[in-house]
């Protein structure tokens, strides 16, 4: 009788220590994750937010289609771009499809 109750509580308590070791590898991989998934990614939208915000006319822009132009007019969450030396072509966007932006300030700096 002695012998199965000392079994039994051996055997509970190898299973609480590799209860214990799945924890601590679980607490592991979601400390990776956070390393190297969601905190650069949470630092390029704010990046990106940021860049939004500094938006004003006359800046030159690279939107998400791949074409260059130059912001005429803002309002609210939709800018008014020109493209090329057409003055014609006047296309109305939304920020969010702004990848890149070129103040006319650091144009000038560069050359």
């Amino acid at each position: 009788m002695y012998s199965i109750l000392a079994q039994s509580n051996a055997a509970s308590g190898s299973s609480s220590g590799g209860m214990i070791g799945m924890i601590i590898w679980l607490v592991i991989l979601f400390a990776f994750m956070y390393f190297l998934m969601i905190r650069p990614q949470k630092k390029e939208q704010k990046k990106k937010e940021l860049m939004l915000s500094e938006v004003a006319v006359g800046d030159t822009v690279l939107t998400t289609a791949g074409f260059y132009g130059t912001i005429i007019d803002i309002v609210d969450d939709t800018v008014i771009v020109e493209f090329g030396n057409n003055k014609n072509c006047r296309i109305p966007m939304q920020k969010a499809a702004i990848v890149e932006l070129e103040k006319p300030e650091s144009a000038k700096e560069s050359k």
